[in-house]
């Protein structure tokens, strides 16, 4: 099956790695392994730093935000199917949500 864009270009097709990045959002979601898995380095490194950053400063107490929006990507992932992930975040490359 062809994956067409909105203006009905041809997209070249890719590996779908929604389930991976999907599971790995779910149970790592909190050291941005997804991110580094889709190629998003600077935001992998954010949300790990952010872990690091807001276990230390608020003794881990704010430091599960970055895991619920690892939560959360990772849901969002397994919602779509294969030709609107690649579409998304391998193609257009949508770094948050």
């Amino acid at each position: 099956m062809d994956v067409v864009d909105d203006q009905g270009n041809k997209i070249p097709e890719h590996e779908s790695k929604r389930v991976i990045a999907g599971i790995l959002a779910i149970f790592l979601g909190w050291a941005g392994v997804h991110k580094f898995i889709l190629g998003y380095t600077n935001e992998g490194l954010t949300m790990l730093i952010l872990t690091v950053v807001l276990s230390i400063v608020t003794c881990g107490i704010f430091s599960g935000v970055v895991g619920l929006i690892g939560l959360i990507e990772g849901i969002i992932y397994l919602t779509k199917t294969d030709e609107e992930f690649v579409y998304e975040y391998q193609t257009n490359k949508k770094p948050w949500f």
